[in-house]
Parts: C-alpha cells; sequence; structure tokens
C-alpha cells in the first residue's frame, strides 16, 4: 500500500468499506497498489458524497504525493537539438573509428535425396563495410561529427555456397578543409570538394569450408571466423575556408562588426578574448553573392610562437583567401596595430601578410578614434575604412570593399584555371 492510499485512509476514519461496495473497493485498490506514479487529484479521487475533516488540507496531500513522485525519478538533463548544436563552431574533434567486423564462414554440406555425397557446400561471409571521411559542402563545422563511429559488419555465409553480403560503407561528413591527423602525422588533407579518405578498413569475411575443398580432402570442416574491423583514433582539424578572414588584437571589435555585416552572432562584451571559437559568417548581395567572412580570435604579440591562443587559430588564416585587418583606433598609436598583425602572419607563414588585404578602423564614433584617423592613414600610407561596428556608420564602404576583393579572387582563379570558392 502506497503512503498516499495510507494518507486518503487517514483522512477518513469512517472507513471506506461502508461507502464503497466490497467488489469495486477490492478492484481500486488493486489498481492503486499496482501503480508506480500515482498522484491524486482532489477532484479524481474524492467523490461527490465525500468529507474532507476540518483539520486535514487536500494541499498537503498533493504535496507529499508529488514530492514522492519526484524522488521515485530524477529529472533528467534536456538534451540539444541538432539545430542547437550546429550553432556553435567546433574545429577540432578526436574521433575513434572501427571498421566493420567481417562474417563468419559456414561449415556444412550438401543434402539431396538420392545424393549420398553432396560435398561442402559452406558460403563464405561478407566483408565488413569502411569508414570513410567524405567532404560535404553543405558541411561547415565539425559540430556534427560524433566522437565514435562503428562500421557496418558483415552478414555471415550460408548453405548452398551463398556469400554473405558486404557491409555498407559508413560516410561521415566533413567541411571543406579538414585535416586527419594520427599522432602527429597528417595523414588527409581534405580541401577539395567531394574529396574522401577511408578512415577505417572494414574486417576481411571468413571462409566457408567448400574454399578448403582439395584433392586430398574432400570433404572438409574447417571454416573460419571473420575478422574485425581496423580500429583508428584520428584527429580532426579544421582549417577554415573562407573567403575574407578579419585579423585583429583583443577587443579590436572584430566580433561586433561581424554581426553588423552578417549573420553571424558571436558573442560580443567589453573584454578582452571574449572570442575564444572561430565565427563564420555569410554576408549576403543584392545578385545572390554570398561572401563567408571568418571571425579569427584575437591575436596578440608573439602568437606566431604559440603565446595567447597562439597557432590554434593562426591555422585559420591560412585558407583565407584575402584580408580585413581590423584596427582599434580609440588606442594610441593604432597603426602599430596593423604592423604587428603583419608581423605574426608573416613569422607564421612567409608571405601570408602579403594577400590582398583592406584595413578597417573601427570604432570612429568615440571622439579620440576620430582624432587619431588622419595620422593613422598618413601612417600606413593608404586609405583606412573608417567605420562604427556599434553605430553602423561607414558599412556600406567596407561591403563596397569587400565585393571589390572578391571579384578580384574569382577573376585570378578563373585565370589559373580553378574554381573559386563557393558557399
Amino acid at each position: 500500500m502506497g503512503p498516499c492510499f495510507a494518507a486518503l485512509l487517514w483522512l477518513h476514519p469512517v472507513g471506506l468499506g461502508a461507502m464503497i461496495p466490497s467488489r469495486l473497493f477490492s478492484a481500486r485498490l488493486r489498481l492503486l497498489e499496482g501503480m508506480g506514479r500515482w498522484t491524486p487529484s482532489t477532484q479524481a479521487v474524492l467523490g461527490p458524497g465525500w468529507l474532507l475533516p476540518q483539520h486535514a488540507s487536500p494541499r498537503l496531500l498533493s504535496v507529499s504525493c508529488a514530492d514522492g513522485a519526484k524522488h521515485q525519478e530524477p529529472r533528467r538533463k534536456k538534451l540539444l537539438s541538432e539545430k542547437q548544436l550546429k550553432r556553435h563552431f567546433v574545429d577540432h574533434r578526436r574521433v575513434l573509428v572501427r571498421g566493420g567486423r567481417g562474417g563468419d564462414g559456414v561449415s556444412c554440406f550438401h543434402s539431396e535425396p538420392r545424393k549420398e555425397f553432396g560435398g561442402p557446400d559452406g558460403g563464405d561471409g561478407g566483408n565488413g563495410g569502411h569508414v570513410i571521411l567524405r567532404v560535404d559542402q553543405q558541411v561547415k563545422s565539425l559540430a556534427s561529427v560524433l566522437s565514435r563511429y562503428q562500421g557496418f559488419d558483415g552478414e555471415d555465409g550460408g548453405r548452398k555456397n551463398c556469400f554473405g553480403r558486404n557491409g555498407a560503407l559508413l560516410y561521415i561528413r566533413v567541411p571543406l578543409g579538414t585535416l586527419v591527423k594520427e599522432g602527429h602525422e597528417v595523414v588527409a588533407d581534405l580541401s577539395h570538394p567531394g574529396d574522401e579518405y577511408v578512415a577505417a578498413l572494414g574486417g576481411a569475411g571468413g571462409k566457408g569450408n567448400r574454399f578448403f575443398l582439395a584433392n586430398d580432402n574432400r570433404a572438409p570442416v574447417t571454416c573460419t571466423p571473420g575478422q574485425p574491423g581496423q580500429e583508428r583514433v584520428l584527429f580532426l582539424e579544421l582549417k577554415t575556408v573562407a573567403h575574407a578572414g578579419m585579423v585583429g588584437f583583443p577587443n579590436a571589435g572584430k566580433s561586433s562588426l561581424l554581426r553588423a555585416i552578417s549573420n553571424a552572432k558571436p558573442t560580443v562584451a567589453s573584454y578582452p578574448f571574449t572570442t575564444l571559437n572561430p565565427h563564420v559568417g555569410i554576408v549576403h548581395y543584392e545578385d545572390h553573392q554570398q561572401i563567408a567572412v571568418a571571425d579569427i580570435p584575437g591575436l596578440v604579440r608573439g602568437a606566431h610562437r604559440n603565446r595567447g591562443l597562439g597557432c590554434a587559430f593562426l591555422r585559420h588564416v591560412e585558407r583565407c583567401r584575402f584580408l580585413l585587418f581590423v584596427v582599434d583606433l580609440s588606442v594610441p598609436e593604432p597603426w602599430t596595430q596593423v604592423e604587428d598583425l603583419k608581423y605574426e602572419l608573416e613569422k607564421y607563414e612567409e608571405g601570408l601578410s602579403a594577400r590582398p588585404h583592406a584595413i578597417v578602423a573601427n570604432k570612429i564614433d568615440l571622439p579620440e578614434a576620430r582624432a587619431r584617423l588622419p595620422e593613422l592613414q598618413a601612417r600606413l600610407g593608404q586609405k583606412a575604412i573608417a567605420l562604427s561596428a556599434a553605430t553602423g556608420e561607414n558599412l556600406e564602404e567596407l561591403l563596397l570593399r569587400l565585393k571589390d576583393l572578391h571579384e578580384e579572387h574569382v577573376a585570378n582563379e578563373l585565370a589559373r584555371g580553378r574554381q573559386p570558392l563557393r558557399w
């Protein structure tokens, strides 16, 4: 008898037998005892002719039963949906891949009326399925890649020389620009659409006794089991493949600028190193043209020596076709930021700082920033795009310059006989 039913008996000292027929009472009693989670309601349990004592409170009864039900089954953590998981840009993943196991061979003999010595007819087992990494341009992050994959097993062999079916191939969709590492060795660079890499081989199927038939052994009973699939631990590393990469020191306003010109929603705050993961936003134009802009987390002086966030995010700049140097115009001597950023890029990879670029002078809405703009342009020897990501001032000039850089990139790729990157 549960605690709720005992409380109900305590509330009715007259007894339930005088009010309810014995059959109905026994049936209701069995029903109450068989229910694991039963939360009584005042309207459901108490009939129209039942009276509660004045000192009893239905609220206390319901609370005690609810507490009992709460202790019986604790709440589980709500799982994130696939859409919520894809909001986060993941650029590295450790994956355990295991190929499918091969099917077993069979040992059996042919049986047919008036054919006494039919001979062996056990078929071979099917091969296990491979696990294959495939580039999918619809995937932009490693967030959808799981930490463990198991290939499909092959089927066992059968009678009448029937071979088992091979295990199906298991494809893992990865974004363009994925590096595959085993330990510290790069085993694959998936940098072109449609590239594939066999991450784990499936096991070979076992042999049936028909395979061992020979002149000196006309009735073999030997059969072999299927082999286990290959097992590997791989490290997937994504080098962001975007058209433009925004490079700047912490708190320069890169995330605010990306939110202002694209559909990306990176976290924005007033302290340094707010962005700890790269974000990619898509800038849409009227002629259905799309330009991918990557927000590279803030670099510091000495980043090429792996200081600060270091090389973990400098690799994302490698595959950006052109760069946007974002300068905080509100700090003293802002022109030194461009020199330091180019130095870090050149030390990381020779020729990286010489790519087509534009200089963006942010925070022009502040009075001290507007006063430093003429000196910045004089020292750099080129025009800087002065704007404010917070107020949206002069964003049109940046969008036009971004489109010009993209058109130059497309023309250069076509001249070299290569297909330009499309998002």
